[in-house]
């Protein structure tokens, strides 16, 4: 009010000031998009077999473009291993500043301890809230309807192929409302001079990448 040389006292200022119950601090919403450079999310998704077994799939997946860093597919995760999986997601020093998970037991003492070695600060979902870790599950969600429910899995080797492939898919081809109509891996707008428009299978004939190519 200085500013606009409106001159009040102190006291009257304090009288109307708008007081909140705790200090103002950021949404979780905010929260993902200030620190989207800095962000990885983590989590599993489990995948029944022909055979009955659960294998279970772990994902790394990175905010900034909504890429996958890293997967892998185990029937028995520990907390060892899931520690192992973000150390070779993460070699030479290319550690991300935070990393967002839930509360599962299985990032126990030796998955925490090897992430804080590397420098990662862990970033913990409140209980029950998978809305907060929005873009993992978006990907998971999309992974089963758009491949793993269409398909019979026979064992690990079957299932960290499909993902694979899928992931390739995802990478390449499937673009995102987000990265403003892009796919993760960025691609190169086509004119309508390039050639016709082709369908290219992928995904086991699932999908279809569209191109343009010369007669």
């Amino acid at each position: 009010m200085l500013k606009l040389d409106i001159h009040v006292s102190q006291a009257t200022v304090s009288k109307y000031m708008v007081r909140t119950r705790k200090p103002p601090s950021q949404s979780w919403r905010t929260f993902l998009k200030n620190h989207l450079l800095d962000l990885v999310s983590i989590d599993f998704f489990t995948v029944p077999t022909a055979t009955f077994r659960i294998l279970y799939v772990f994902i790394v997946l990175s905010h900034e473009r909504r890429s996958v860093l890293h997967f892998n597919v185990t029937d028995h995760p520990t907390a060892q291993w899931t520690a192992q999986q973000i150390i070779e997601a993460f070699p030479f020093e290319t550690a991300p500043r935070y990393l967002l998970r839930d509360r599962d037991s299985i990032y126990g003492n030796e998955f925490r301890r090897r992430v804080a070695k590397m420098g990662i600060k862990q970033v913990c979902m409140a209980p029950r809230s998978p809305w907060q870790n929005p873009y993992v599950e978006r990907l998971i969600g999309s992974a089963r309807r758009e491949g793993l429910n269409h398909l019979i899995i026979w064992d690990e080797s079957h299932l960290r192929r499909i993902v694979r492939n899928y992931l390739a898919y995802y990478h390449e081809s499937r673009t995102h409302l987000s990265l403003n109509k892009d796919a993760p891996d960025g691609r190169v707008q086509e004119s309508a001079g390039v050639g016709k428009i082709r369908a290219i299978p992928v995904v086991g004939g699932l999908h279809h990448r569209y191109t343009r190519r010369a007669a």
